[in-house]
């Protein structure tokens, strides 16, 4: 119990150190400029969480051979790409994924 209160605990602390910053900032301090470079921070932060879970094993190894997380995202992209829907490129790349692996791979 005690691993899962500093758990809780940490995130509450984490939370408000950074939604603080954003909340007590005022949107009229910044310039367009400044809009402009700050939108495109979830995505230049989305592919380091993604990445990591695609290329690497349990281990930290990477693997890139017979690899089907590799084929599921292609196809999740290209859903993504296509269709420009967050849910339908989810579903694609799990749908992939699961098929991927109990048929193809196992």
């Amino acid at each position: 119990m005690v691993e899962w209160s500093l758990i809780v605990y940490c995130g509450i602390i984490t939370f408000f150190s950074r939604y603080l910053m954003i909340a007590i900032l005022k949107k009229e301090m910044f310039t367009d400029r400044i809009r402009e470079v700050l939108s495109y921070v979830p995505s230049a932060i989305f592919p380091a969480i993604i990445f990591p879970a695609i290329f690497l094993d349990n281990s930290g190894d990477l693997l890139l051979e017979a690899n089907p997380k590799i084929f599921a995202a292609i196809i999740a992209i290209l859903v993504g790409l296509i269709t420009k829907n967050v849910i339908a490129t989810i579903f694609s790349g799990l749908i992939s994924y699961w098929f991927l692996i109990f048929i193809i791979f196992n």
